[in-house]
């Protein structure tokens, strides 16, 4: 874990400006959480205002329509932040199911325990501030992408930023994140491979 808090400290004095020396209080009230595959870690209609860094794994936010249909909102891997929009900006129960795509370690802190300790430690101000935009751009970032990319562009960007990620993930998610059905997916990848090949 001291690798992994290590890395979280570097990316918040990065991001949000945050000594180092700064963050051990922070870090005390850390608990680190373990999920198998397919192991749920925020359920539709939880309200715990639950926000964690991804130590190791992969993390899928999905709902389920009315028809049955699964929609996936987005992955999370590694290095990323993860929390429900609804519970931590909203104070409203989550819609969404948080759930691990594989053996995935997560180091989590209680957003109300959080709030706590900035009455009496406004140095971590920056980081609420940090956490709340972060979660608002990653949002934004969505819906940019929907107004403006074809699906094959979302696809490309995927890969851009996470190559391996699409050999971890089923088909079938990265398809519904992408907002096509799989059968979709698999012709955006033989018009790439055949532009690759000429």
């Amino acid at each position: 874990m001291t690798g992994s808090v290590t890395i979280l400290q570097q990316l918040l004095f990065d991001l949000a400006g945050v000594l180092p020396a700064n963050t051990a209080p922070l870090f005390a009230m850390t608990r680190q959480v373990k999920l198998d595959a397919n192991g749920i870690y925020i359920r539709e209609g939880d309200r715990e205002r639950r926000l964690a860094f991804i130590e190791q794994g992969i993390m899928r936010a999905y709902m389920v329509k009315p028809n049955g249909d699964e929609a996936t909102l987005f992955l999370r891997w590694e290095n990323q932040f993860i929390a429900s929009h609804e519970t931590i900006i909203q104070r409203k129960p989550s819609r969404f199911i948080y759930r691990a795509l594989e053996p995935t370690t997560l180091m989590e802190i209680d957003y109300d325990v959080l709030e706590d300790v900035l009455k009496t430690h406004p140095e971590y101000e920056p980081l609420r501030n940090f956490f709340l935009m972060r979660m608002l751009s990653e949002s934004l970032a969505m819906i940019e992408s929907f107004v403006t990319l074809s699906p094959e562009e979302r696809y490309r960007s995927l890969l851009a930023e996470r190559f391996n990620i699409v050999n971890r993930v089923p088909d079938k998610y990265i398809a519904s994140m992408l907002g096509i059905t799989p059968v979709s997916l698999s012709r955006i990848r033989k018009r790439m491979h055949a532009k690759g090949k000429s």
